[in-house]
């Protein structure tokens, strides 16, 4: 039996949760003119009259050109697509809960962030015989340290695999720290993550060798990706001109630069924003790790 009337229980006070704290809720819209660049992503091309449109990844883009007109805080629970994710924990069309904050940081955005998970989850999740807690303040390592503790190599090593060696960087991710923090009884913050993994988030002031950004684990489960914004237009410009061109060297597929988006920024407020994957928080909640039971269709339900 699917879990529906549970998930249809955690997205209402998922919303209750954003409109206490004065957040509008937006839609944006599904097809664009550019799904992004990140490296790591694939999307679906959808075929137009006039020219080329993709199925969003996230509705970043489009959230960040309302920061610009001067909608301070929003949020958006947004159908996404990913190309070729399948399994367990992913479906090439997923959920996600998106929220940006003006005039605000990465620090503020944590805050949302623990705050919702305690609040849905009651602070405790229970996976068979485990019992993980969630409630606040949430325990936050670096990244650097998490390689140190379940991967027994330095921050120098570390930083230097993210820049030089990704493979290996993500193979020790996958294989040693996510299995470790996995095995914790109480949920986690990664953050400060490599500068060169530092996608859309600004690099920190006081130590660019790493991002403004964060990512929280709960019983191993990634549930978000948050950032404090990159907002400088040229800075962005660059990355993204980077990307399409790794894009390029890999044999990828090579989106367009959304200017809308780069001219918005000229106008965007320092802020700070996450995505939250709500197929695995949905799943927390009901005690599962594996999304289909959360999810009205999967794929292979079609």
């Amino acid at each position: 039996m699917k879990l529906l009337r549970q998930r249809a229980n955690i997205l209402s006070l998922v919303r209750s949760f954003f409109a206490q704290r004065d957040f509008l809720e937006v839609e944006t819209p599904l097809l664009v003119p550019s799904p992004g660049l990140d490296l790591h992503l694939e999307a679906f091309e959808v075929g137009t009259r006039s020219a080329a449109r993709y199925l969003i990844t996230s509705p970043e883009y489009q959230m960040k050109r309302l920061l610009a007109d001067g909608y301070a805080r929003i949020f958006q629970i947004a159908k996404c697509f990913r190309k070729g994710e399948l399994g367990d924990r992913h479906n090439p069309e997923f959920t996600m809960l998106e929220w940006y904050r003006a005039n605000a940081g990465i620090d503020d955005v944590m805050r949302d962030t623990e705050d919702l998970v305690a609040m849905v989850t009651g602070g405790r999740v229970t996976l068979g015989e485990r019992t993980i807690d969630t409630r606040t303040p949430v325990e936050r390592w670096t990244v650097c340290e998490a390689f140190e503790r379940f991967a027994g190599i330095g921050e120098d090593e570390t930083l230097e695999l993210a820049k030089d060696d990704e493979d290996r960087y993500f193979e020790l991710m996958v294989d040693a720290v996510e299995p470790g923090l996995a095995a914790l009884e109480h949920a986690v913050f990664l953050v400060d993550y490599p500068a060169s993994q530092a996608s859309l988030a600004r690099k920190r002031p006081d130590d660019p060798r790493v991002a403004e950004r964060f990512e929280l684990y709960v019983g191993g489960i990634e549930l978000c990706n948050g950032f404090g914004e990159l907002v400088d237009p040229v800075e962005q410009r660059s990355r993204l001109e980077r990307d399409r061109a790794e894009r390029a060297a890999r044999g990828l597929p090579v989106y367009p630069i959304d200017e809308r988006f780069i001219d918005a920024l000229k106008t965007v407020p320092p802020s700070g924003g996450n995505a939250l994957g709500v197929d695995r928080l949905v799943a927390l909640v009901c005690g599962e790790t594996e999304i289909h039971d959360v999810m009205a269709f999967t794929v292979d339900d079609l």
